[in-house]
C-alpha cells in the first residue's frame, strides 16, 4: 500500500461548498482508496488528508470529484518507521 499526503486548497478560501458536498454525498472515494486522517488549518482554507491505496489511479478518480472546488497537491509519503528503516544502514 502507498500513502499520499493530499493538500487541498479550497477555491477562493471558501470551505462551504466542500463541506456542503461532503455532507450531501460523503467522501466520494472509490473502493480501494482509504481515508486515514485529516487536519485543517485554523483559517479553514487548507485541508491535509492522508490517503492510502495500491492503485494511484483511484486517487486521481477521487480528485476528479472535487477538483471543481479544490486545488490539489499530492505528495507520496512514507511512515516515520519506514524512514528510519531506510536511513538505518547509513547511520
Amino acid at each position: 500500500m502507498a500513502l499520499y499526503m493530499v493538500i487541498e486548497r479550497f477555491r477562493n478560501r471558501d470551505p462551504v461548498p466542500v463541506y456542503r458536498r461532503f455532507g450531501e454525498l460523503g467522501r466520494l472515494a472509490p473502493d480501494g482508496l482509504t481515508y486515514i486522517s485529516s487536519w485543517v488549518d485554523e483559517d479553514i482554507a487548507i485541508c491535509y488528508q492522508l490517503m492510502e491505496t495500491e492503485h494511484r489511479p483511484l486517487l486521481e478518480e477521487w480528485i476528479s470529484h472535487w477538483s471543481d472546488l479544490v486545488d490539489f497537491e499530492v505528495i507520496p509519503v512514507i511512515t516515520s518507521r519506514e524512514a528510519v528503516s531506510r536511513v538505518a544502514p547509513r547511520l
